[in-house]
């Protein structure tokens, strides 16, 4: 079963090289690796090219214009080849060298898509957790509940079926993708309980509070656009379980 891996980039330097060594790293040899640039003007294309070699043939990579994240992940899509397919952001980690492997072996004949757990960490120290999500089995969006897109795996022929992301939602875009499959499509998704991700926090959504109250304006849109009913409360519903999540990382660590 071939993985297809899509990481977009754009200045990112600073974090790429740990990003592409975890994914060099991993046990899993039936991989493709694309990296989608939107015309980096700092090193990145140096680091993906120093790195190219090193992956023997399996990095393939483009660097042109894009209207985006979501559409730069998209061009990913269309390029994979896979079996299944898995994005992984530029200043991210795939947890351990036996993710990719770990993915694989989930899926069956009878699976769509497969999620798991995730860590955020900080900036500067990715060894350094402040806060944990943990998925769980299938509950209905309209509870809070939904997938950590990092650890979102899913098979190319859905893709192909349902879609890729709506760049009409510039935030959280990932959001409405997997509503759209979960929830409207029903595809067959299962929840394997591993931690998949080091994602450092300050992403595309969580970056700041004007990007959380946009895609907060944007989920309501995503569930208006697929139809399902969704209470007005709803953006704060959305927090309980991160709450639950937060208090549980405390304890913990």
């Amino acid at each position: 079963m071939k993985i297809s891996l899509i990481t977009v980039t754009y200045n990112s330097g600073r974090t790429l090289s740990a990003t592409l060594s975890s994914v060099l790293s991993q046990t899993y040899s039936d991989i493709e690796y694309i990296v989608v640039d939107g015309l980096s003007g700092d090193n990145t294309v140096s680091i993906i090219e120093e790195y190219s070699r090193l992956f023997k043939g399996k990095l393939r990579f483009l660097s042109e214009s894009d209207k985006g994240i979501y559409d730069a992940m998209n061009k990913g899509i269309q390029m994979a080849t896979g079996d299944i397919v898995g994005i992984l952001n530029s200043d991210d980690l795939l947890m351990d060298n036996n993710v990719l492997k770990d993915i694989a072996l989930a899926f069956d004949c009878e699976t769509d898509a497969i999620y798991g757990n995730l860590y955020f960490v900080r900036q500067d120290n990715t060894n350094r957790i402040v806060r944990v999500w943990k998925g769980s089995s299938y509950k209905s969006f309209t509870t809070g509940w939904h997938p950590a897109h990092p650890t979102f795996y899913v098979r190319r022929e859905v893709y192909e079926k349902y879609g890729a992301f709506d760049i009409t939602f510039d935030v959280s875009a990932d959001f409405e993708l997997m509503l759209r499959l979960i929830e409207k499509c029903h595809i067959r998704i299962k929840y394997i309980d591993r931690y998949m991700v080091r994602m450092r926090v300050g992403g595309e959504s969580t970056g700041s509070i004007e990007k959380i109250i946009k895609g907060n304006k944007n989920i309501v849109k995503a569930f208006k656009k697929n139809g399902v009913s969704v209470s007005p409360f709803y953006p704060i519903i959305r927090l309980f379980p991160k709450a639950v999540n937060l208090m549980k990382c405390k304890l913990r660590f």
